[in-house]
């Protein structure tokens, strides 16, 4: 399964009728992240600052491709990985570093929905993120 663009993020999230059905299309984004990589369960690969278990690995393809995969203990988190992802799909490393997830998050009413605590671990993922990429668009 493939995530959705951005776009029809935002058209499938508006669509649901209240919170019960938005958490459902969570998880159900969530389920689309493909996990290819056996090595995605490495220590290095797991996320400081998550009060769930989190993984991201990200690898940068020689066309400059930015591909992420992602897991965790949580289906609801998994999902907001999932979000996180489809924002940063098909952007550039510079754009990856510069753009605005919180705004994002406000857009689709998720800041208000979720707690402080998977506020901070989405902040997290979205630094790591921009580590690996930084360190990895320097080799």
């Amino acid at each position: 399964m493939t995530l959705p663009v951005k776009d029809k993020l935002i058209i499938n999230f508006n669509r649901c009728a209240n919170w019960e059905e938005k958490y459902l299309y969570i998880i159900e984004l969530g389920q689309k992240i493909s996990i290819k990589s056996k090595n995605l369960y490495l220590p290095e690969n797991l996320i400081n600052g998550c009060q769930s278990q989190v993984w991201i690995k990200v690898n940068i393809q020689p066309d400059n491709t930015i591909l992420f995969e992602g897991d965790s203990d949580s289906v609801i988190v998994k999902g907001l990985i999932a979000i996180v992802f489809i924002l940063f799909q098909n952007l550039s490393v510079s754009d990856i570093m510069v753009l605005d997830v919180k705004y994002w998050f406000h857009k689709l009413s998720l800041m208000r929905h979720i707690t402080p605590t998977r506020s901070r671990g989405i902040e997290a993922v979205v630094k790591s993120i921009r580590y690996k990429i930084n360190i990895l668009s320097k080799n």
